[in-house]
């Protein structure tokens, strides 16, 4: 048995799906060629990455893992100092975390700062 699919009279030609396949990719490449985005073969200056946003992204990181840490010190001290282990860790965890998201909240804007004076 022999394929004949695909095949068109001598075999020299590409069938009728083919042929409109390859000139519907060729539209696709020069549309792509006239966009205004630059080549990736240009050897240019790429463009760098935005340090103030790496920045905020560190400060954001540092306000919940610092929020955590001051939480768990004080629960360790007061179930060192009260002897109620380990209540006042986990008390004081879950409060460090509850104030670490605040101010993650408080530093992107999402929160706004309140003050009790106004």
């Amino acid at each position: 048995m022999t394929d004949t699919r695909g095949t068109k009279g001598d075999g020299k030609e590409p069938p009728d799906d083919e042929a409109a396949l390859s000139a519907r990719l060729q539209s696709l490449g020069d549309r792509l060629k006239t966009t205004s985005r630059p080549s990736e073969d240009v050897s240019g200056p790429r463009q760098t990455t935005d340090h103030s946003a790496m920045a905020k992204g560190f400060r954001l990181s540092t306000e919940l893992v610092a929020g955590v840490l001051v939480g768990a010190m004080i629960g360790w001290l007061l179930d060192r100092w009260l002897g109620i282990s380990p209540w006042g860790l986990i008390v004081f965890l879950l409060l460090g975390f509850a104030a670490g998201v605040l101010n993650v909240m408080r530093a992107a804007g999402v929160v706004r700062n309140t003050n009790l004076t106004d």
